[in-house]
């Protein structure tokens, strides 16, 4: 140890958990309530990490929200899917721990603690054509929670960035969304909105932002309620230096904490669910090299400490992923006090009718509608790097496009930025933001034409149940397809980015991290992005990182307290 001023401090756990996303808490909630001494072990100044700005879907199979619906689906159809999408790297010890146990740890995840989720009506896999695939049954939804539950610790949960909530502090939910593009249209939208509104505006006369939490903010609150409630500690601002580890297992962890070293013992055992190395060093040698800039969602604290640590026990990482990374377009404002703010493209705009992306010749090169993984990997086959979202007035109106908001908000500020384009035309647009103008102008010709009959010729935008989904369900005949013709028209520039890394420490079935010879090494444990992606880099569908991260997560804290039980 180095430094000068520094003290060791030995404390005593029963579990360590290094992160305090959806795996880390999953890990912490569980090993609580089974009365286990808990710590996570933050690194950043707040908790949730990437799962607290995620859409906090979980892709499980046989659910009991599922049954309860009379959901048809099998092991089998979802084995049969997975080798489709994951292909050569198909890990049968990780799949079927998967299928088997996800839905008794989701079971026993809403018995012990304050997670519920609700089954979504409708929500194809990405692949939806392919054998095995569902539109409906696996992919779960958040169910909204009050913050006000954390008590003092909510302030301390990781806040969604601007872009992402309502007027300054108010978060929604996909059904929200929904509501305000349609209150004009829809009294029992306008009385939704009016409530939202309502209940936003007494929330601010004391406190900081909204307390009706969605998504991934509500996943990592209710997980954290159970915690704290069930005595886990958590200690933010805190960086794991190294793994103890004595006569070959994981005994402890090493801390850096406000100035100082802490050896923290941990009886059953270390869980590494930090969240990957998306932000680190090391990230831009694990894609391809564009040469133009690369946007990741991830907090600037996922730098890959768990591949440093396992490293120095020997520990085997993933390799020859299809993707090391879960791929995501995103675009970038920058505020004229030098701040920037990420809005990752997933749900809102890429889909909808009068919206179409093109490269620098002002040539389409992808089905916009098609899942954000499947975007970005369009976007490093083509060489589209950067791209540009387009659309008309009549879209931006409508749907909005990126940080852009529908009619009434004025979107000026965006333009002044740099971040928003508008032009009257076509070819002006194209001049503003150095793309061809005839190829755009001939894109627009070829893909108004078949907008206007409802088919896209060139890439099937619309094509099939997701992109349908995903699309505006009040259009017709084609919920992602509109001419672009009515003036002004708008434009983003879109890079490559992502939502996390896939490539991690491998593991067994039991969240156990196995050395470079396959052998586990007792005491240490990986879920979430830190563990090896057992979709293998592969997006098959909404959650599937969450789902997974939530299973594995339960796995290794109900191994761990199995250990110690047999242990005693």
């Amino acid at each position: 140890m180095s430094g000068q001023g520094q003290s060791t401090l030995d404390r005593d756990y029963d579990v360590v958990v290094l992160g305090s996303g959806a795996a880390g808490f999953a890990a912490a909630a569980t090993a609580a309530c089974r009365g286990l001494k808990v710590l996570i072990l933050e690194k950043a100044e707040h908790f949730g990490g990437t799962s607290a700005i995620s859409g906090g879907a979980a892709w499980i199979y046989g659910s009991d929200q599922a049954r309860a619906a009379g959901v048809q689906d099998s092991p089998e159809a979802v084995r049969t899917y997975l080798r489709k999408i994951i292909g050569d790297g198909y890990n049968a010890e990780l799949v079927d721990a998967f299928i088997e146990r996800g839905h008794e740890a989701l079971r026993w995840l809403e018995a012990n603690t304050e997670l519920r989720y609700a089954l979504r009506p409708l929500s194809p896999d990405y692949y939806p054509d392919e054998d095995g695939a569902t539109d409906y049954g696996r992919a779960l939804e958040m169910v909204e929670y009050d913050g006000r539950r954390l008590g003092a610790r909510f302030k301390d949960l990781k806040m969604p960035p601007p872009g992402m909530l309502l007027f300054g502090g108010m978060m929604v939910n996909r059904v929200d969304i929904q509501h305000f593009l349609s209150f004009k249209y829809s009294p029992k939208s306008l009385w939704h909105c009016i409530k939202l509104m309502a209940r936003y505006g007494l929330d601010r006369l004391s406190h900081h932002r909204g307390t009706r939490l969605t998504t991934g903010n509500a996943l990592i609150a209710r997980l954290a309620t159970t915690a704290f409630a069930k005595g886990a500690e958590l200690w933010l601002n805190s960086e794991a230096e190294s793994l103890l580890v004595e006569n070959g297992a994981v005994t402890g962890v090493l801390v850096r904490r406000e100035g100082r070293h802490e050896r923290v013992r941990a009886r059953g055992g270390v869980v590494c669910a930090m969240g990957g190395f998306a932000a680190g060093a090391i990230a831009a040698a694990n894609r391809p090299n564009t040469g133009t800039p690369h946007l990741t969602m991830s907090p600037p604290t996922n730098t890959g400490d768990a591949l440093r640590l396992g490293e120095a026990v020997d520990a085997a990482s993933g390799a020859g992923l299809p993707s090391n990374f879960f791929w995501a377009p995103v675009s970038e404002l920058v505020r004229p006090n030098g701040e920037r703010e990420r809005f990752p493209h997933l749900v809102t705009d890429r889909a909808k009718p009068g919206v179409i992306a093109v490269n620098q010749a002002g040539r389409r090169f992808v089905n916009e509608s098609n899942s954000y993984h499947h975007f970005v990997e369009a976007m490093f086959a083509s060489g589209s790097t950067p791209c540009w979202l387009i659309c008309d007035a009549e879209a931006m109106n409508r749907y909005g496009l990126g940080l852009a908001r529908p009619k009434p908000v004025d979107n000026s500020a965006l333009i002044e930025a740099g971040y928003l384009y508008r032009a009257e035309s076509p070819e002006a647009l194209a001049r503003a933001i150095g793309v061809d103008p005839q190829g755009l102008r001939q894109t627009l010709e070829r893909f108004n034409a078949d907008a206007r009959e409802g088919v896209d010729r060139q890439f099937a935008k619309g094509g099939n149940s997701y992109n349908r989904y995903m699309g505006d369900p009040d259009h017709k005949p084609n919920p992602c397809l509109a001419p672009l013709t009515k003036a002004p028209f708008y434009a983003i520039r879109i890079h490559t980015g992502d939502l996390g890394s896939a490539r991690g420490l491998v593991t067994n079935g039991n969240a156990n991290v196995l050395d470079r010879s396959g052998k586990p090494i007792p005491g240490l444990y990986a879920a979430g992005n830190d563990m090896n992606s057992m979709m293998n880099g592969t997006y098959p569908g909404p959650g599937i990182t969450i789902g997974p991260g939530l299973t594995f997560g339960w796995i290794a804290a109900t191994h761990i307290a199995e250990r110690l039980a047999t242990a005693h």
